[in-house]
């Protein structure tokens, strides 16, 4: 599975950091949606298009905070 973005709400700590990933494998997208940093509670979506999931990641991303798009570390081989 390969990372493709991830966003961040640019809140510390583990009652205000939210996060979210758009990942993609073969064919299928996932958008992982993370309240609470790396130890937090999350939520997958699975889509069959990158549009689809890029639909959710907008209506992720319109809830409130300051949300930017953090670099995605290359893979390692």
């Amino acid at each position: 599975m390969e990372q493709r973005k991830h966003w961040w709400n640019g809140k510390w700590g583990r009652a205000a950091r939210k996060d979210v990933y758009l990942r993609v494998s073969g064919d299928q997208w996932y958008v992982e949606q993370r309240a609470g940093g790396t130890d937090g509670v999350s939520h997958f979506f699975e889509y069959e298009s990158e549009e689809a999931a890029l639909d959710t990641v907008r209506a992720l991303l319109a809830a409130p905070g300051d949300w930017r798009e953090l670099s995605v570390r290359p893979p390692t081989r």
